[in-house]
């Protein structure tokens, strides 16, 4: 059922119909298969990818490089899921390299973001450094292009 995942990878919109219809499987049986990722924590919810750039609405995306200290016990969960439960952090990644977290958040304004970092997130423990990037434009995310206008195949004919 490794098909099922990637079907809804690319569009979670699809019915149990439609997809039994491409797995060539009984609706039931997708649907139960659907229900079983779900109480495995395979399957984490199902989303849209909006460009909020087109809504006209203010939002700011912040990428977080932090270097933290890992407890001795627990090494970077402890942390990592104190940082998580923070209502601005929409990701948190364990990296490899030059440091150790990586943190998507937003908010309404760099301000907010800039507070954020200074006020909740650089005081904790464990946080030794940090370093904030601003995300100015999106052009793909999470394989959809973002900001390309449909093209009327039309227009590119060439005379």
């Amino acid at each position: 059922m490794e098909r099922l995942l990637k079907l809804l990878e690319e569009n979670a919109r699809l019915s149990v119909e439609d997809l039994a219809a491409m797995l060539n499987q009984t609706p039931e049986a997708v649907a139960a298969q659907m229900d079983e990722y779900e109480k495995q924590g395979v399957i984490r919810g199902y989303k849209a990818l909006v460009d909020w750039e087109k809504t006209g609405t203010d939002k700011v995306k912040a990428v977080i490089e932090l270097r933290v200290r890992p407890k001795k016990s627990h090494g970077f969960d402890e942390i990592a899921t104190a940082i998580a439960s923070m209502r601005e952090v929409q990701s948190v990644l364990l990296m490899s390299g030059g440091y150790d977290l990586q943190l998507i958040i937003s908010g309404h304004s760099f301000q907010e973001i800039a507070s954020f970092v200074a006020k909740r997130l650089s005081p904790l423990d464990d946080v030794l450094s940090t370093a904030t990037h601003f995300v100015l434009r999106t052009y793909k995310k999470d394989g959809v292009a973002y900001g390309e206008e449909e093209t009327d195949e039309r227009e590119w004919v060439t005379q």
